[in-house]
């Protein structure tokens, strides 16, 4: 009897542990975030376009809650990501950029998850995530976070730019196998709808008329490889799951082709889809048409986990809509921001929505019912409107809570390299350096207003991405365009000059920077690029002048030092070449280059000792350079010293007929 009491005591304490460990699991599910970039609601089957198919966002809002009028208040990548991870409108997170930190100040969901014990992952889809370069701080409170290889060995954009889904969710599901003792939090980042539009087969095949449907089409296949996941694992029926866009795509909608310029629904309007924790009976599945924003997830996650929330937040919870407790219907105000038309020179805009009426603040402001009008096409503004007048009030509030991080988040702004700037023209941005100083107005409201515009931001993405591929005539003819609607178009003769330079039209190129720098002479990049096309043409005074200007704006430039020094060597002012290579060396320690150049620049003021011992090193780390061994014997001659010169110049020649002996090999082969 004893033995038997003994038996049930540790049986229920057994069980009583058990218990305990599931009622823990339950207040403590995992959590997933999933958002595909460049989704607009209005392409998914499930919010009733009929020419898709997609099986996986369909299924997830059969299991939970499908909010039809969910809103963006950021049409760009950067931001909108950052509105989500932080409940806060960009206005008052300060990403309002390409590289701008994510302030200290701001508590991300991760961060806050992490203090609860949560593990915590991030998976990009896109180099445009990158914490390290582009998007700063959007790593704080991930245990990981898979940013893209610093360099990139292939020239393709997979791997170097963007990741396909199907590769994203195997990261993330790879990370998750080997951490299976939760709880978890995981974001998981689609970029696949994000032009170019590439679907892989059979997507191109099915979708092959509607390229950017078939991106979405196989985003979805790729989430519903992560819910089979999720499911196997046994982790789906007691996780929190979000499935949102971060922002949607123009698609020639008011003449926009892609996204960031405008606040039109087009590109504001987004899919979001929740499915709550331990719904196994699906009591819950619901379509809310009430008007919501993505600030509000983060509110509603941590509403429903029980978690502190920040003092300050500009979304609220949507728990409410989700139990059905205590439902709150007044109306949410979805606000809209876009610095990005700064880029080119034009002015920013602002929206205030309500279901039925939609301000966008712009130099000509337009005001839409959109009752009557929901594609936003006949503008009925009138400045004594009531309506007018109570949006603006409400956005002079945004403005006055927002004048304090804008101040303190310039302080905190990341210096973007040349490497990220690329990176951003690649994926079809242009970089802070293809503006200059346009934008240094006192009121954006006297730059031109983004919708007479249009048509020249469409022909330089168009331009940027033709080049990214390789199709430099493309490119061409798209930025020559520009240039008949704007003939100072600075981002349009910029890039003109690069796509010359590249091609060997040095005077095409020289002419096309010249005219850039008139308009915008702040330009250090620009500045190199017309110094090595003068220098090409054999202007070395120009080019000089040229690499000057550039230094004097960014001192710090090992490549325009090295040119500097080669450029003050054709013009025979050996102690300045000195001065540029030794400079260059500070930068770029193991330079041949600026090694070679000093050797040189020393030897033209007859320093044939200093020379030679800069060479001395060389012979040895660079024994297969020819030109190492022509200089050094120089050095010897300069110093009587005829025999070292000889072996040097024979060393010289045997390397010369060798390099010449294998590319004849090699043109005889081909």
């Amino acid at each position: 009897m004893k033995v038997l009491w003994a038996f049930l005591l540790a049986w229920f304490s057994v069980a009583l542990g058990l218990a305990a460990t599931s009622q823990k699991d339950k207040s403590h599910p995992d959590v997933f975030l999933v958002t595909i970039d460049t989704l607009r609601a209005d392409h998914v089957h499930c919010y009733g376009y009929d020419r898709i198919r997609t099986p996986a966002l369909d299924n997830l809002a059969h299991d939970g809650i499908r909010f039809t009028q969910a809103f963006t208040p950021s049409p760009i990548t950067n931001s909108s990501h950052t509105s989500i991870l932080t409940g806060l409108l960009p206005s008052s997170h300060g990403v309002t950029d390409f590289g701008v930190p994510l302030p200290t100040a701001h508590a991300s969901w991760a961060e806050l998850l992490h203090q609860q014990g949560y593990h915590t992952a991030a998976f990009i889809g896109a180099v445009i995530l990158d914490s390290r370069a582009l998007a700063p701080g959007l790593d704080r409170g991930f245990d990981f976070y898979d940013n893209f290889p610093q360099h990139s060995q292939t020239k393709s954009r997979w791997g170097r730019l963007e990741r396909r889904g199907m590769d994203v969710v195997q990261r993330a599901e790879a990370w998750l196998s080997s951490r299976p003792q939760g709880p978890h939090f995981v974001w998981v980042h689609l970029y696949d709808p994000h032009d170019p539009y590439e679907p892989p087969a059979p997507y191109s095949q099915i979708y092959r008329d509607r390229l950017y449907d078939g991106e979405i089409a196989y985003a979805d296949s790729a989430l519903a490889n992560f819910i089979a996941y999720l499911k196997k694992s046994g982790w789906y029926e007691n996780s929190l799951i979000v499935v949102v866009g971060d922002h949607g795509e123009g698609l020639g909608e008011h003449h926009e082709d892609t996204h960031g310029i405008f606040l039109y629904d087009s590109t504001t309007h987004v899919p979001l889809i929740v499915k709550m924790p331990g719904r196994g009976e699906r009591e819950n599945r619901k379509v809310i048409d009430e008007q919501v924003r993505t600030t509000d997830i983060l509110p509603t996650v941590l509403d429903v986990l029980k978690v502190p929330a920040p003092a300050k937040l500009d979304g609220e919870s949507l728990k409410a809509y989700l139990t059905g407790e205590g439902m709150d219907t007044s109306p949410r105000i979805a606000f809209g921001e876009t610095d990005y038309p700064l880029r080119f020179g034009w002015a920013p805009l602002r929206s205030v929505r309500t279901p039925q009426v939609k301000l966008i603040e712009a130099p000509r402001p337009e005001l839409y019912d959109l009752s009557h009008d929901p594609g936003e096409l006949t503008n009925q503004y009138e400045p004594w409107n009531e309506s007018v007048k109570k949006f603006r009030e409400m956005l002079a509030e945004v403005r006055s809570k927002a004048a304090a991080v804008s101040s303190d988040n310039k302080m905190g702004q990341a210096t973007t390299s040349q490497e990220t700037i690329d990176e951003l023209k690649a994926l079809g941005y242009l970089g802070r350096a293809d503006v200059g100083s346009s934008t240094n107005v006192p009121e954006p409201s006297m730059l031109p207003d983004p919708k007479d515009k249009i048509e020249e931001q469409n022909l330089l993405h168009r331009a940027m991405m033709s080049e990214e591929d390789g199709r430099d005539a493309a490119a061409r003819e798209a930025l020559e365009k520009v240039l008949q609607l704007d003939a100072r178009s600075y981002p349009a003769l910029r890039q003109l000059g690069e796509i010359e330079l590249r091609a060997g039209d040095y005077a095409k190129s020289a002419q096309h920077l010249k005219s850039a720098l008139e308009a915008h002479p702040d330009d250090a990049v620009a500045e190199l690029h017309e110094a090595q096309a003068l220098e090409k043409t054999h202007d070395l005074p120009g080019a000089r002048d040229a690499l000057e200007a550039s230094l004097k704006l960014e001192p710090g430039q090992a490549d325009a030092r090295l040119l500097l020094g080669q450029i003050y060597l054709g013009l025979q002012n050996f102690r300045v070449a000195e001065d540029q290579f030794s400079a260059a060396l500070l930068l770029k320690p193991e330079s041949v280059e600026g090694q070679l150049g000093l050797a040189r620049a020393q030897m033209g003021q007859q320093s044939f000792t200093d020379a030679e011992r800069e060479l001395e090193a060389l012979t040895s780390t660079q024994s297969g350079n020819a030109e190492v061994f022509e200089l050094i014997a120089q050095a010897y001659s300069g110093l009587g010293k005829r025999a070292e010169a000889l072996r040097a110049e024979a060393r010289a020649k045997q390397l010369r007929t060798t390099t010449s002996h294998r590319k004849s090999e090699i043109t005889t082969k081909e």
